[in-house]
């Protein structure tokens, strides 16, 4: 969730590091900091708040220092104040850290620090332990600290610190939090992502857990949990600074809308062969033999990325006729799950960061389950523990809330679901050949849907003031409803729930009444007069309805509103019917003047628990 920057090199660094700062907003925070290392001194700045507050409060200084780290904060121990955000220093100002994660034992740490060294402690985080101790084990060495302070910390957590006596030195160390390394000209990089690295650098070191990293201007040395010197080679970045820009768009959220006609299809033709149509997974070495084995499948994700495995968990059991299971990963991990060497467990995780979602792997693995991943990011946590990959091929996705990293997760299930079934001789030729004309065709009928985005802003500035929306839905529309309803709660922060229409009868529809909100899915062709028959019980209860439905479909007289989608099979309806819901979401947030990018208490990956 935090974000860490950090740079040494012959440059001031604190413009370097805000910046830095500034491009992992993203992910969400509450309070930001830098600490700057320069002619003798160590000097910290921090806030509550956005960084705008704390470039504010440093406009008047002038600072310097040719070493830096920088923070954003998304609390977890101590409310977002000034002293609770980070940089954090040991006692003695010779230290100072900052630190993604969560340190697990640091209770006992700090009492351990206070009882026998008399530490002082300014903060009421668990991060401010790893500064003092740091202050405790330091004799001018501040590689040798390090490495022995992380024998005493439990948890997951990554962090990065300075010494005033060392000026042209950063160390960091990994523990299932994130952290790349880049090497520019004359001068090194540490970073929670690669965003905030695109304008210096275009290669980066993936750090793995359990390893230390030593930047100074004009080298980085990675070590394992061993002290043992490691040689690898570096990633090269895809992305570029005009990726991760606005692009002349209001906010992120909407240039990622608008992205996905684009991303669609470079997941698709990334996977598909343009002359024969045949699937192509690699690094996927599913055989018939490997399919033979399998008893089940278990797919295992959190919030929209387990929405996209409702989807799969359809698509697989229609085409490849295996039986699966779908998870949330945080309950996943505490159940003692059955899952063995004949389950294929499959993690989805945009960021590839997710700590439930890792961690649920890795519980996994351990009972002998294959791993393949569902992941947008190249060379993440989730990708590199994973027997088999498949990347989205989304770009960066900046906006807290996903849309098109949906979307291709998609498209990634549709593949799999058609490229299994077609081993297992579970899908027909024809039945393949008609499925990929409807794969093929949905970048175009995505960009329909974005070019009449207008109509579906007017209905957000009608119903933009309204407190409490239902989404309801049958088969595949139902997982869509749960997105949908996802995206307008976490940006707009209106009351949304989604619920399985068949189930309104057993509780739910004592909750409606007039000028209640309901958006109804009906993209489903096979079950059409089953939902027609549930929106008529909501609208006898004098509901405000809004209809999605297939063009061709006449609803007006059990609506107040209609949406339509191009026509298409069932199967592929989600990829299209999500996208309206999207931009309802994005221009009721937008009409009731909230912060899209970045929703309060929300965080683009959640890296703790």
């Amino acid at each position: 969730m935090c974000g860490i920057v950090g740079y040494t090199g012959h440059e001031n660094a604190k413009d370097i590091v805000i910046d830095g700062l500034k491009k992992l907003e993203y992910r969400g925070y509450d309070s930001a900091g830098i600490a700057l290392l320069g002619d003798g001194t160590l000097t910290v700045r921090k806030k509550a708040g956005r960084i705008a507050n704390l470039e504010k409060a440093i406009s008047g200084e002038k600072l310097f220092g040719t070493t830096g780290i920088g923070h954003t904060r998304w609390a977890t121990h101590g409310s977002p104040t000034d002293t609770n955000a980070h940089p954090h220093m040991s006692g003695d100002g010779e230290i100072a850290i900052v630190h993604n994660g969560i340190i697990e034992n640091y209770q006992e740490i700090k009492e351990e620090l206070i009882r026998e060294h008399g530490i002082t402690f300014q903060s009421e985080t668990d991060s401010e332990v790893i500064a003092q101790l740091l202050g405790v084990l330091y004799d001018g060495d501040l590689e040798k600290a390090v490495a022995e302070a992380v024998k005493r910390f439990e948890g997951a957590y990554t962090f990065v610190a300075v010494a005033k006596k060392q000026p042209d030195l950063m160390v960091a160390y990994r523990k299932d939090t994130p952290l790349v390394a880049g090497l520019g000209k004359d001068c090194n990089f540490l970073a929670s992502d690669v965003t905030p690295l695109l304008r210096y650098l275009d290669e980066v070191y993936l750090i793995n857990n359990g390893e230390m990293v030593v930047c100074t201007p004009d080298r980085i040395r990675i070590y394992d949990e061993n002290r043992r010197l490691v040689s690898r080679d570096p990633l090269k970045i895809t992305w570029s600074v005009e990726d991760a820009e606005k692009g002349g768009y209001q906010h992120f959220m909407l240039k990622e809308i608008h992205e996905q006609p684009k991303a669609v299809q470079e997941t698709l033709s990334r996977r598909i062969d343009s002359k024969t149509g045949d699937i192509r997974l690699d690094g996927i070495s599913l055989t018939m033999e490997d399919l033979q084995k399998l008893t089940k499948i278990v797919i295992v994700a959190c919030g929209t990325a387990y929405h996209a495995g409702l989807v799969g968990k359809y698509l697989i059991e229609k085409f490849a006729r295996i039986p699966v299971e779908v998870d949330i990963a945080s309950e996943f991990r505490y159940r003692d799950p059955f899952v063995d060497e004949h389950t294929l467990f499959i993690a989805v995780s945009q960021s590839g960061e997710t700590l439930d979602t890792l961690m649920s792997l890795r519980e996994a693995k351990s009972k002998g389950a294959r791993i393949l991943s569902i992941v947008n990011v190249v060379g993440s946590s989730v990708a590199r523990e994973s027997d088999d990959v498949f990347y989205t091929w989304a770009g960066p996705e900046i906006a807290v809330a996903s849309t098109k990293a949906y979307t291709t997760q998609l498209i990634c299930f549709y593949l799999l679901a058609l490229y299994m079934g077609r081993l297992k001789g579970t899908v027909s030729d024809d039945s393949y050949r008609m499925m990929m004309r409807e794969l093929n065709a949905l970048p175009e009928k995505i960009q329909r849907i974005l070019d009449r985005s207008k109509d579906i802003e007017k209905l957000a500035e009608l119903l933009y003031n309204r407190t409490q929306v239902f989404y309801i839905g049958r088969g595949l529309d139902s997982a869509v409803a749960y997105e949908g309803s996802l995206k307008l709660k976490e940006i707009s922060y209106i009351n949304s729930f989604a619920i399985a229409a068949g189930e309104l009868k057993h509780g739910t529809i004592a909750l409606m009444e007039p000028e209640t909100t309901v958006i109804a899915l009906a993209t489903q062709d096979r079950l059409f007069d089953k939902m027609y028959s549930n929106i008529e019980e909501v609208k006898a209860r004098h509901a405000h309805i809004v209809t999605l439905v297939k063009e061709g479909h006449d609803v007006k007289d059990i609506s107040t509103e209609v949406i339509t989608i191009p026509n298409c099979t069932d199967e592929v309806a989600p990829v299209l019917s999500v996208v309206p819901l999207q931009l309802f979401a994005y221009y009721v947030a937008r009409a009731k003047g909230e912060n899209i990018d970045k929703p309060r208490n929300l965080a683009k990956s959640v890296t703790v628990e």
